[in-house]
């Protein structure tokens, strides 16, 4: 009789077992310089979770349990709580993070403790070439620098150009130095290449420089905080041109900051909401339900990243982190921002959106194929 209660006991403590949610790792910058970045993240990660939890969860009636974490935007908060997720909260895959320069702390970590990690939106190139753990959601640094130039030289007929830049910003730095290597093969002149420090809030000194170039266009690669300032003191000086940058332009918060100063300005995304595919609206018609705001392209990739995951860890049937590194290599999926496949180094083939600011809004101009 005691060794058929021990055998019952045994048996419910597995099945109790196998039903424990399955721990996920969100981190992203929910305070700090990129703030409304980290937050349309989460939020996109967030819903993820909640849908697949809502039909039944990932596999075996094991439901995701998303463990999100503040890196504030800093590499050295990021280390903390990458190492807090994987030694105290033991998860078994990591969803972040937005910054690159964060991406680039955290890698090291996640492919050390063989924990599968995808970020959402970390463009730097570098970022996935640390280890074979380590993938993203969205396009690398030199495609959509690349995009950005072929934009401006095609589209807008600029013919010079000049970049203004964070130096302390792995994304900015590699945006631009790809921006000037694609508009100079196309046959177009690079007049300035300025770089400022981290927390600038005075350009003028390095848009006068910039200036006496006479750019038919200025690449602003920066996030939308400082592009929103550099606008409207590159107004101030004079320039009448347009401006061009990428992702981190994508916030609300950027016509805010730069008023009338950033209309006539493009930038090159992820995501358009006024894309017509059904996953695309039926995504944005969810989100507003949930959140009470458009998303923009951060909530959109996280929403995929975090999607991509859990369609990995269910494909693995495991937990284990190999199984689940060699299922998203397999990834083929259609997600918001697109198709997802992997290339030998786990980065997304996919396409990109130009955005035009126009009249303080946000809109679709064209879509540029790998």
């Amino acid at each position: 009789m005691k060794k058929v209660l021990f055998v019952m006991a045994l048996v419910v403590l597995v099945a109790a077992s196998y039903a424990q949610d399955i721990k996920i790792g969100g981190i992203g910058p929910v305070t700090g310089e990129a703030a409304t970045f980290g937050i349309s993240t989460k939020n996109g990660m967030t819903m993820a979770v909640d849908e697949w939890n809502a039909k039944g969860g990932i596999f075996g009636g094991r439901k995701a349990k998303l463990i999100f974490e503040d890196d504030k935007g800093d590499p050295s908060e990021g280390a903390i709580v990458w190492n807090k997720l994987i030694q105290q909260d033991n998860v078994v895959a990591i969803v972040g993070t937005v910054m690159s320069k964060v991406s680039l702390v955290g890698a090291p970590i996640s492919q050390a403790a063989g924990i599968p990690m995808i970020s959402p939106t970390s463009t730097n190139e570098k970022v996935t070439l640390v280890g074979d753990y380590i993938f993203r959601a969205c396009f690398i640094d030199p495609f959509q620098g690349t995009v950005g130039a072929n934009f401006a030289y095609n589209d807008l007929k600029a013919r010079s150009a000049a970049a203004i830049f964070d130096l302390g910003n792995d994304y900015t730095k590699g945006l631009a130095e790809n921006f000037k290597k694609q508009f100079e093969k196309l046959g177009g002149k690079i007049v300035a290449f300025e770089g400022h420090p981290t927390g600038t809030t005075d350009f003028k000194a390095q848009l006068t420089k910039i200036l006496q170039g006479k750019p038919d266009v200025i690449y602003i690669p920066d996030y939308y905080n400082d592009v929103g300032l550099i606008a409207k003191q590159a107004r101030e000086l004079g320039f009448k041109g347009p401006l061009v940058g990428g992702d981190g332009w994508d916030s609300p918060e950027l016509v805010k900051i730069g008023g009338t100063a950033v209309e006539n300005g493009f930038f090159t995304n992820h995501y358009s909401s006024e894309d017509k595919r059904a996953i695309v609206q039926d995504f944005v018609k969810k989100y507003k339900a949930k959140f009470g705001a458009e998303p923009d392209a951060l909530a959109a990739l996280g929403y995929d990243a975090m999607y991509i995951m859990l369609d990995a860890i269910k494909r693995a049937g495991s937990t284990k982190g190999a199984a689940i590194r060699d299922a998203l290599k397999a990834t083929d999926i259609n997600v918001v921002s697109g198709r997802i496949k992997f290339d030998e180094n786990r980065n997304p083939i996919k396409s990109a959106v130009i955005i035009e600011i126009k009249n303080g809004k946000q809109v679709y101009r064209t879509t540029v194929n790998p």
